[in-house]
């Protein structure tokens, strides 16, 4: 094969798989998880960590059993990132009308 030939089959298979599109989606899905990492972050875990703990922030809440310091907190901040960026991807699943799958 020619290195023409590899090339043409390269652009095929971009051009044929989506491959762009996948691209796309994971730079625009980086920028989603950033934008719900802030907000949770900056916003949330604040308002959470001030109800719940009288904490500055949600993120730095733990308690001490003998030397060693559970981070609760932080795992409680994750799962809230988590559940947001879920909803995020399944509100825009539902949007974009993407949300079949194909049965054989």
């Amino acid at each position: 094969m020619h290195i023409k030939e590899h090339v043409s089959g390269f652009m095929d298979f971009i051009r044929n798989q989506g491959v762009v599109g996948v691209a796309v989606g994971f730079v625009l899905a980086g920028a989603v998880a950033k934008m719900v990492t802030a907000l949770v972050t900056d916003i949330i875990n604040p308002l959470i960590g001030l109800v719940l703990v009288n904490a500055e922030n949600l993120k730095n809440a733990k308690f001490m059993i003998r030397n060693v310091e559970i981070l609760w907190g932080d795992f409680i901040s994750t799962t809230i990132d988590f559940f947001i960026i879920a909803l995020v991807v399944y509100f825009t699943i539902k949007l974009l009308g993407i949300d079949t799958t194909k049965k054989k």
